[in-house]
């Protein structure tokens, strides 16, 4: 085959379009978790509404019998709300990350991505809709947490649809998913700032975050329903169908806009040199993978585990009672860790050191390890048995900084170089399993964070 007759991907169109499918993977979720003040906020309301009646009946009883109720704050599904949003969470996310990686073969790719984003859009319409409607709170607590599941089991199913369909063009097209995923959190973390400038009410902010979330999804399903249409794309998602010697004659095909299968079907059979496709090995990839899976799973293991548990409990040292206080967590925690999040993600659109057949590559990943005790011993509040070494404001940026950095960067690195580590044809599979190692780094972060945060 020659390089010459290689569709070219005119104006970036195939990358913008991965760029935009990787920031609507992860924006919407990123809204709801920027919304959570908002649902803990509507469950005390909606619980002290629904505590009038029993009061009454409580002082009614009082006379003729004490009472063991306990207090409000105890039995308040607002407190519990974090916890079980992190369980509802991360076990779907990881369960469907898992099936994914197993099952990707026998449903096709367009059901998976197409069906997955529109069944998200649809939990968002109705958590839109649901920010006017009024109702108890138990139900309301049920509702959202069956609304968690449901995203992240969907969103598991496009993350590691869209990881997989990746693993199929050049190693350069895994970035801008890494990047837009990380340009995500950006954007979240700015309109967290602005609402608080702004002074909105919860339910206001809220309902613009699901909204904004609607219309990035919607122009993400345009993007993905527009990928068949560009050359570049047709020719790297039939490549891995194909034998080398059939190579030469689908190109010419894509170029005049033919369909791939036209000629066999005329000829009657397919060409001298075809090959029958084999099923990929999942034991066989994982072998082959099996650094660069352990890599990006240590890189999200030791990010989990401490941001945001820990930094968010970070104080100002120099704050007193001005307005940085009330800014300190949004600019220095979640706004600097986004913007050098995806800093390093997108450095690997033009550098890609160290290779992925390199030592240095789990060698940086596992020494990522010294940032646990570097933000442990910053400024935490309600410290007990670890001492404050790194009290001042800018030890915390800095270190945040460099966090993140290499948090996008190495995860970036590995996540473009696992497709690279097998055939052609085993690509998407790389990609899905990969995808899982991913997941499985948040949930085993998200176990040690309750650890990193109880050392304290």
């Amino acid at each position: 085959m020659t390089t010459g007759h290689q569709p070219q991907d005119r104006y970036k169109a195939v990358w913008l379009i991965f760029f935009m499918l990787g920031l609507g993977t992860l924006l919407p979720w990123n809204f709801f978790m920027t919304a959570t003040l908002y649902f803990t906020d509507r469950l005390d309301k909606l619980q002290n509404a629904s505590s009038v009646t029993e009061k009454v009946d409580r002082s009614i009883l009082a006379s003729a019998a004490p009472t063991t109720t306990s207090s409000p704050e105890r039995s308040s599904l607002s407190s519990i709300f974090n916890n079980v949003m992190t369980l509802c969470a991360m076990l779907p996310l990881l369960v469907f990350t898992c099936l994914n990686s197993f099952l990707h073969q026998r449903i096709p790719q367009s059901i998976r991505i197409l069906g997955s984003l529109v069944a998200i859009l649809l939990v968002f319409m109705i958590t839109a809709i649901l920010v006017k409607v009024q109702m108890d709170a138990l139900p309301f607590f049920v509702i959202t947490m069956i609304k968690i599941m449901l995203i992240n089991s969907f969103g598991a199913i496009l993350q590691g649809s869209l990881f997989g369909l990746a693993g199929l063009l050049p190693a350069s097209y895994t970035t801008p998913i890494m990047s837009g995923q990380g340009l995500a959190g950006f954007f979240t973390s700015v309109a967290m700032i602005c609402a608080i400038a702004s002074g909105s009410e919860l339910s206001e902010s809220a309902f613009g975050y699901f909204i904004t979330a609607c219309v990035v999804i919607v122009l993400t399903i345009i993007c993905y329903l527009s990928l068949p249409r560009l050359a570049f794309y047709r020719y790297y998602q039939q490549l891995k169908l194909e034998a080398p010697g059939e190579q030469e004659t689908k190109l010419d095909l894509i170029s005049k806009g033919e369909e791939p299968g036209a000629g066999k079907e005329e000829h009657g059979g397919s060409a001298p040199n075809a090959q029958p496709s084999a099923r990929p090995s999942i034991i066989a990839i994982l072998k082959n993978i099996s650094v660069l899976a352990f890599s990006v799973c240590f890189v999200f293991t030791v990010t989990i585990g401490v941001f945001p548990a820990v930094t968010v409990e970070v104080e100002s040292s120099i704050a007193g009672t001005s307005a940085w206080k009330k800014y300190f967590i949004p600019v220095s925690c979640f706004l600097v860790f986004n913007i050098f999040d995806w800093l390093g993600r997108s450095l690997t659109a033009v550098c890609m050191w160290p290779g992925k057949d390199s030592c240095w590559l789990p060698g940086l990943v596992v020494a990522r390890v010294v940032f646990v005790p570097l933000l442990i011993l910053c400024n935490v509040k309600s410290h007990y048995y670890l001492p404050v070494i790194f009290a001042h404001d800018a030890w915390f940026i800095i270190f945040i900084a460099a966090f993140a950095f290499s948090n996008g960067y190495l995860a970036s690195l590995c996540m473009c170089f696992g497709p690279r580590k097998v055939k052609p044809a085993e690509a998407e599979t790389a990609g899905a399993i990969m995808a899982f190692f991913l997941c499985l780094g948040l949930a085993l972060g998200a176990v040690f964070s309750f650890l990193f945060r109880a050392i304290v």
